[in-house]
This record gives C-alpha cells, sequence and structure tokens, in this order.
C-alpha cells in the first residue's frame, strides 16, 4: 500500500514542512543509502592484535629472549604495526638489564637507540637501506641473532602458532607461553 496509494508518504511526511515534504517518498530514504560504517574495520579486530598487512589479516609476534634464544617474553601487534612500537614494552620487562640488544633492521630508529643507549644498553642494529649516515654495527656479535630466528623456527613448528588460530589475543598468547615453557623445559632436560 506504500507507495502505489500514497499511504507511506503521507505518514512519512507527517509534520515535514515545504521542501523537506518530497525528501521523504518512502521511509527508507531518510539518511542515505547505506549504514554508517564507523572507522572502516571489523570491530575489535586491533584489540585482538590483528591488522592488514601485505599477507592480509595477520599479526605479529614480538619476542624477547636471553642469550641462548630461549623466550622471556612476547607481545603481539596488528600485521601493519612497526617492529620498534612494541621494543619499549618488551624492554620493560621485570627482567635484569641487559648487556647488548641484537636485533633486526625493523628495529632501527634514532630515538630507540639513543633511548637503549640512555638506559646503558649497546644496540646492535645493522642499518636501514635508506638511512642518510649508516651506523655500523659489530657484525661479529650480530651473527648471535641466528639464535632468535631458531627460536622462532621451533615455536612455528606448533602448527596452531605459525597459522593462529585463536581469535583472542588471551588464548593466542596463552599458547605462545606454552610453546615457550616446551622449549625451556628441553633445555633444563638436556643439561641435567
Amino acid at each position: 500500500m506504500g507507495r502505489a496509494r500514497r499511504v507511506g508518504c503521507i505518514a512519512a511526511n507527517a509534520g515535514r514542512s515545504g521542501t523537506y515534504r518530497r525528501l521523504a517518498a518512502h521511509d527508507r530514504q531518510h539518511h542515505g543509502s547505506r549504514p554508517c560504517l564507523g572507522s572502516g574495520r571489523k570491530r575489535g579486530a586491533c584489540a585482538q592484535a590483528f591488522g592488514r598487512s601485505r599477507g592480509g589479516f595477520t599479526s605479529k609476534v614480538h619476542a624477547r629472549c636471553d642469550n641462548q634464544g630461549l623466550p622471556i617474553g612476547f607481545i603481539l601487534t596488528g600485521g601493519e604495526a612497526s617492529d620498534y612500537t612494541a621494543a619499549d614494552n618488551l624492554m620493560a620487562l621485570p627482567l635484569p638489564k641487559p648487556k647488548a640488544l641484537l636485533a633486526d633492521k625493523g628495529y632501527d630508529g634514532d630515538r630507540f637507540r639513543e633511548n637503549l643507549l640512555t638506559r646503558g644498553i649497546l644496540p646492535i642494529i645493522p642499518p636501514r637501506s635508506n638511512r642518510k649516515v649508516p651506523v655500523h654495527p659489530d657484525y661479529r656479535r650480530y651473527k648471535d641473532r641466528n639464535r632468535v630466528e631458531r627460536m622462532f623456527g621451533k615455536l612455528k613448528q606448533q602448527r596452531r602458532i605459525a597459522t593462529r588460530y585463536d581469535k583472542t589475543v588471551l588464548s593466542f598468547e596463552s599458547f605462545l607461553n606454552l610453546a615457550a615453557s616446551r622449549l625451556w623445559l628441553k633445555s633444563f632436560v638436556n643439561t641435567a
């Protein structure tokens, strides 16, 4: 009955005057053709450490290790986040201060280097290719960073970590901690 018999138009125009009367020809034509999208991403995606990157909808695992390559702590960020955004949180873990920090090019930033030096930590980070004045680290010490890469390889042997089946940060970090405790147990069993 709405448009054919003009009942919907009369009901929608009730209380309107003049030029605004024609805008409400149908009750769905008031505010636009679609609902408001908000910020353009799914609700809660940032809170669950998901983000868009070249590989799709992913997350990054940032880890702090000891000198033997055993994991100490983890922080999750979205896939689009820069590496050194999580570095301050990793360095703020309540652990003894390291003498040096071995990291890859993603952690190369002037503020981060200055922050490490003021804390008394030697940054051993290779320079990015676009740095105007490259800072060359001690490459003999930088070779020990392969222990960190091997640690990530061991963690990703668990399929649940490699593909991130878990939706929430809490369940994924819990499984990361479980896999890390497995690595720590292997090191203690081998030394005993």
